[in-house]
């Protein structure tokens, strides 16, 4: 692929070229991330000890009482990891509805009940041990420094900070954890995490078994039934993380590859099987045909992926029939050129969270994402280690006439999950790890992202840069300010209505991008760090 360099869009970064290189949404973790590199350890080194530094550089959009998925390719071969949670042993239908009552279709949004068996430290310790180089304990040890000395306060972590407070500060744990001055720190001001360096130096010394059957799972599950949870020590012990096949679509040559339901992942698969069908190309890159053709794909795979994506033992079709190539073309002759449109599902058995990435100059690459779902995820903080816990409980359903069935809530049961890494290859070989981070902006940002590289030839900074769509529902769309204006009121024209963004934290997503230039030791990468979020892209 040849890229243009020639700046397009408003944004002051410019892609970074090195032979090793990490891209975060904060500068610290990336530096967390070469300081491993430069150690001798390989990209999930840098991957692993990145991640943990994010945990306490961007607490709003993961701690470590995350989510995790990773998609990586070791030099040889791509692999994937689902590191989501599962509910407790005591969650059912009727758990939530004596609690919540029957009208409930859903867990509440924050508190203990939203919590599954957070995943995310699982992660780190299984990609260590089957493909790291360096001690465990020396890649949770650049983030408990920061945790341990502080850090300055940057501005959109500031500004997400600042808008979650009003709502969380009465969870049990968060205001002692986050409200350190009796409310959120100003930018530039230190902020001091000590309880989570405690955690990561002992996730770091028992290779993440205190986390799930030692001293922290103890802690968590006191804390737990403290505040009105359900958590046992044996929902803690019974978690693994799970390798699985990437699932893959080709497009323009290329092949994208995402993690297989519970995700959304496939939605991104679907939306670029149905522009396949289309000469995307042929129409000018910023312009409201290009937008509305893309959106309008977006919103056929929503369609499907709301309908029947769950854990995958739970769901009626299968990947492969929502991804079946005569399946897909019949729901691309569904689109309108001339007219946005509402789209039901189809029927396919006819046929707060961080994303980063690293790769290393032998090769490996590391595509990796981890979540609290929401800002600050439940909301509720164990004291002693910092644990800020994920809210991912709150995508089951409780009621059993909802219109996906299959994500049902039930004991040891994953629910739907919105966080996923990608991966691009070619031939077989690998082109690009990226992400775009922002609940069911991701999978649009995939889609987006990619049709501006491999369509229009856009480099990955510039793809990044780019203003976005982002789809709702029914034919709500939003759009960011920089739209330009004709494509804007094309848009309108063809019947999408243009809504107020409700609130930033999702907003229009954040991404991070390493596309491999050739030879890592000779031609090395192009990488890419949103400028929507404070993070950077760094190398040597």
């Amino acid at each position: 692929m040849t890229f243009s360099y020639t700046p397009s869009y408003a944004s002051t970064r410019l892609p970074v070229f090195a032979r090793n290189v990490v891209s975060t949404s904060h500068p610290l973790a990336a530096q967390a991330g070469l300081r491993v590199l430069q150690q001798g350890g390989n990209a999930v080194d840098a991957a692993v000890a990145a991640a943990a530094a994010m945990t306490v550089c961007e607490p709003v959009s993961n701690g470590i009482g995350s989510d995790a998925f990773c998609i990586l390719w070791d030099g040889q071969a791509l692999h994937g990891l689902n590191a989501s949670g599962r509910a407790p042993a005591a969650w059912t239908p009727e758990y939530f509805h004596q609690r919540y009552g029957q009208g409930q279709a859903t867990p509440p949004t924050r508190g203990m009940d939203t919590v599954t068996v957070p995943g995310a430290v699982s992660a780190w310790a299984a990609l260590s041990a089957r493909f790291g180089k360096l001690p465990f304990a020396d890649l949770m040890e650049p983030a408990a420094e920061i945790a341990e000395r502080g850090y300055l306060v940057p501005v959109v972590v500031q500004q997400k900070w600042a808008a979650a407070v009003d709502e969380l500060q009465a969870q049990p744990g968060f205001a002692q954890s986050f409200m350190p001055w009796g409310r959120a720190p100003q930018v530039g001001e230190l902020f001091q995490f000590q309880a989570a360096a405690r955690a990561l130096r002992a996730i770091g010394a028992t290779r993440g078994q205190a986390f799930y059957t030692g001293e922290i799972a103890q802690a968590l599950v006191a804390f737990s039934q403290a505040h009105g949870g359900s958590h046992t020590l044996a929902d803690f012990a019974a978690h693994q993380p799970e390798w699985v096949t990437p699932i893959a679509r080709n497009y323009r040559g290329y092949t994208l590859h995402e993690i297989p339901p519970n995700g959304q992942g496939i939605a991104a698969l679907i939306a670029l099987g149905i522009l396949d069908q289309f000469d995307v190309a042929s129409l000018p890159v910023d312009s409201a045909a290009s937008q509305h053709l893309q959106i309008e794909a977006m919103k056929l795979a929503f369609a499907d992926v709301y309908r029947y994506v769950a854990e995958p033992s739970s769901m009626e079709v299968t990947p492969a029939q929502m991804l079946d190539d005569a399946y897909l073309a019949s729901r691309a002759r569904l689109i309108d050129m001339n007219k946005a449109q509402d789209f039901g599902a189809g029927n396919p058995v006819k046929g707060g969270t961080i994303y980063l990435t690293a790769a290393d100059e032998n090769g490996m690459m590391v595509s990796f994402i981890q979540s609290n779902y929401m800002g600050f995820g439940s909301g509720c903080v164990e004291p002693t280690f910092g644990i800020s816990l994920q809210n991912r409980g709150q995508a089951f359903s409780t009621d059993r006439s909802a219109r996906n069935p299959a994500n049902l809530v039930a004991p040891g049961k994953r629910p739907f999950h919105t966080i996923i890494p990608a991966f691009l290859t070619k031939d077989g070989q690998p082109v690009m790890s990226y992400g775009v981070m922002g609940a069911n902006m991701q999978p649009q940002g995939h889609l987006q992202t990619l049709v501006r590289m491999l369509d229009y030839g856009q480099n990955p900074q510039t793809a990044c840069d780019a203003p976005r769509w982002r789809f709702n529902a029914g034919l709500g769309i939003n759009v960011e300010q920089d739209m330009p204006a004709a494509t804007v009121q094309g848009l309108e024209g063809l019947g999408h209505r243009l809504e107020a963004m409700q609130g930033s934290y999702q907003d229009f997503g954040a991404g991070q991008f390493i596309w491999r230039m050739g030879d890592p030791k000779v031609h090395g990468y192009v990488a890419a760090s949103d400028p929507r979020r404070d993070g950077q892209a760094a190398g040597y």
